[in-house]
Formats: structure tokens, sequence, C-alpha cells
């Protein structure tokens, strides 16, 4: 008889390490991904890693990650990673589960998102509701910049990256990402007409990569260090 074992990737932290320490996080692999890639990869190097993996959008489309960044990447000026962390479907929780639990994680992959698609400015849009993944991801931004993983320069690189935590107002149409970045913008939650997509036109009209999908790309790797092997037959 063969019993199938759940494979854990997202989640393969939380309940294992204190989520307001850096040092557990880095202890177990943490922002070895984030030193690969920018010690030894180029962005286009990091978008094809990702293409290669079969790394798919964690909603309902399913819709290939690099290929998604591949859109953003080449545009030109000034652009914007976000984290849609309004979770206001009624029941759901594991956005506040990774934020809670392994915020670190959250940050590593909306830095390499940045830098695989030339981004330089980050948000992380969180339900005012969640008081406590509010108080523990900023803790774990300011960890993160103390140890010069986010901020100006990062470790080195001449690649900079900063984020910011942004609280929603409990509107469940915030959920879409065109009304949360109406909401960000300091506006009335309503959904945009599209196109434009985010991608191309997003927070004040620049391109944004909006996504949850990038919370699982530092671990879906080969042998801890890597920049990934998810595939699964994609």
């Amino acid at each position: 008889m063969t019993i199938l074992c759940e494979y854990v990737t997202v989640l393969e932290n939380v309940g294992k390490i204190d989520p307001m320490k850096i040092s557990d996080y880095t202890e177990n692999h943490g922002y070895k991904a984030l030193k690969k890639a920018l010690k030894e990869m180029s962005p286009n190097d990091v978008i094809e890693s990702v293409k290669k993996s079969g790394l798919r959008g964690r909603g309902g489309a399913g819709f290939p990650t690099g290929i998604k960044w591949s859109f953003t990447a080449p545009l030109k000026g000034e652009k914007f990673v976000l984290c849609n962390a309004d979770e206001g479907e009624p029941g759901t929780f594991k956005d506040r589960l990774v934020m809670e639990g392994d915020p670190h994680k959250l940050v590593e992959g909306m830095i390499l998102t940045g830098y695989a698609v030339g981004a330089h400015k980050g948000y992380i849009y969180i339900r005012g509701e969640y008081k406590n993944s509010i108080e523990t991801v900023q803790h774990a931004i300011e960890d993160a910049r103390k140890n010069g993983y986010l901020g100006e320069n990062i470790l080195d690189s001449g690649f900079s990256f900063d984020i910011k935590v942004n609280m929603g107002a409990g509107a469940y149409v915030c959920g879409e990402e065109t009304a949360l970045i109406e909401s960000l913008e300091g506006k009335r939650g309503n959904p945009r007409i599209k196109p434009p997509f985010p991608g191309m036109s997003g927070i004040w009209g620049k391109p944004t990569k909006q996504c949850g999908d990038f919370i699982q790309y530092p671990f879906n790797n080969t042998k801890r260090g890597g920049l990934v092997q998810f595939n699964r037959n994609k």
C-alpha cells in the first residue's frame, strides 16, 4: 500500500521557525536565493529560471509566472511590485499564515521579483483587520533592512529595493487587483476597466507586477540554495 505524503513548499517553515527572528530564517536557507540571484545571475537569467520551473500564479487562471515577468521587464521607467494580501474572501487565511509564520519568505520573494522585472519599490497591501500580520511583516521588513537585504545597494550588488506596508479598510472588492491599486492610490476602491493591465499600467500609471506566486519562489529550488527546479510537469 502506497501512502502519498503532502509536499509542503509555501508553508514549510511555518511553525518551525520564530517569525520575529531573521536568524531563524537565514539558518533555514533564507535569503540564499536572493544572494545567488544578485551575485551570479542577470535579471533575464532569473526570469528564464522561473519559466523553466513551471511556477504559476496562485489565482484561478494559473498563468505562468515567468511569462508575466517577461511582459513587465522590458518596459522603461519606474515600476512597482505589489503584493495583494487583502484576503477578503470569507474563511480564507492562506496569506495570514505566511505573513505571521514566515514573513521573510514574502520579503525575499518580492525583492527577487523586483530584481527580475527592474522595479525598486514594493507595496504589501494588507487588510486592516490583520493586526498581527501587519506587525509581523513590518518587523521583518525592518530586520531585512538592518541586515542589508533591503534598501539601498542590497548586499553590495548595486541593486536597490524597498517595501512599504499599506493597510486596507476592509472592502471586499479591493481583493481585485485594480480596485486594490485604486485604494492604494488613495481613491475609492473601484475596479478599473482592462486593458490596460497592471503589468503595463498599474500604480500611478506605472508598470506594476502584482501577484502572490513569488512567495513560492525562494524555496522551490534544488538543494536549498539554487534558483528553481520546481517543474512537477509544469
